[in-house]
């Protein structure tokens, strides 16, 4: 009997699994597919992933270095309001390679990685839980103490067991044009109902187009407009869901939800890789296999580190729907040099940002972006 069954090995549950197995728990880590793939998910992350990585995999990973974003209320054209730092604010990564890593790390560490296994059902019982997969067209099952689910937005561990659904999933597309740009700001639109369009430069591998919006808000139709207007043909699109809202519980009598699939993500970006493997952190200091009552806290743990972020970030996300006249007034109030941490809304609070915003370094109304004194393309 293994001690825990991961089931999904994107970051969070790499992490678990390394973690975990670390800890000299007997492993088993399920990707119904192979690891990074298919692409569903933006490679913009803050410089924090790099504390999740091993040292020799940082100049591999690495596609360029953001310092800031602007932000518009139209299209390509319209006026940008800049927010920036003088020092990195973020990273452009090989999504890919990156969930590549991570697994690679979860092996190293001892977890045992299958891919080409396709969870089909999850039974709990008082002794342990009964996990069932798919592989090379027969069935396979697994005993195990614990399962984590970390199979993503639409998990299937989380219908299994039953456990209550996100708040909401938005419907988000990329596409990549490939044309290499190493520009050090990204773009931000405020045009799509309840949420944003943005452009990543990614370095020599081109530039990252994406968009997000509740379903049925013409996602396609919008993304092809936001295409047009920049003036390029896009490849390699794919799209997949964003949990927003986590529910109020994530714990079964013998399993737990973590990243996506518990919707552990920033709600005015999307984000999770960071929450994600935050929460993954929390779970392998706080449960013990042999004691399923410790789920509960695990409940405690990530809920303490998260919840006052996640909050917060609901807040900003509704600022995006304010009428146009209130978002103008305050994006140009607040823009300028910065002092957030792009993973913590809490930060904007903090002694480095208090001086940003008392320093009074505040570009006028016709200023440019300082984006061309870092050689954007």
């Amino acid at each position: 009997m293994y001690d825990f069954v991961v089931v999904g090995v994107g970051p969070a549950g790499a992490r678990l699994a390394r973690r975990m197995a670390a800890a000299g728990y007997d492993v088993l880590a399920l990707e119904k597919g192979q690891v990074g793939s298919p692409l569903a998910c933006s490679g913009h992350v803050s410089t924090d992933v790099w504390d999740y990585v091993p040292d020799d995999a940082t100049a591999d990973l690495r596609q360029n270095r953001i310092y800031g974003a602007d932000f518009h209320l139209g299209g390509p054209d319209s006026r940008g309001y800049p927010f920036y730092k003088s020092s990195e604010v973020s990273n452009v990564v090989d999504r890919v390679a990156l969930d590549r890593t991570l697994a690679d790390a979860a092996r190293a560490a001892g977890a045992d990685v299958r891919e080409g296994h396709t969870v089909t059902g999850v039974e709990e019982r008082a002794d342990g839980v009964t996990v069932t997969a798919r592989t090379d067209g027969r069935t396979v099952r697994f005993e195990t103490r614990l399962v984590a689910g970390c199979d993503g937005p639409v998990s299937r561990v989380r219908r299994e067991v039953g456990l209550p659904d996100p708040d909401e999933t938005l419907h988000g597309v990329l596409a990549f044009d490939e044309t290499p740009d190493h520009g050090d700001f990204v773009d931000v639109h405020l045009t799509v109902p309840r949420f944003f369009a943005w452009r990543i430069p990614r370095g020599d591998a081109g530039v990252e187009y994406g968009l997000a919006a509740p379903p049925g808000a013409d996602v396609t139709e919008r993304f092809d407009r936001l295409t047009d207007a920049y003036g390029v043909e896009t490849a390699r699109r794919c799209s997949g869901g964003i949990p927003i809202g986590p529910p109020d519980r994530v714990t079964g009598d013998r399993t737990f939800l973590v990243g996506d699939a518990a919707a552990q993500t920033k709600p005015f970006t999307g984000g999770g890789i960071l929450y994600g493997m935050t929460a993954a952190d929390c779970a392998a200091e706080t449960v013990d296999p042999t004691d399923p009552s410790t789920l509960a806290d695990y409940e405690r743990a990530w809920r303490g580190e998260l919840r006052r972020e996640i909050r917060l970030g609901g807040l900003i996300r509704r600022a995006y729907s304010l009428p146009d006249p209130i978002q103008r007034l305050g994006l140009g109030a607040l823009s300028g040099e910065i002092g957030v941490h792009m993973d913590r809304p809490t930060s904007f609070f903090s002694a480095s940002h208090l001086r940003a915003l008392a320093s009074g370094l505040r570009p006028s109304r016709d200023d440019e972006s300082p984006r061309g004194e870092r050689g954007q393309s």
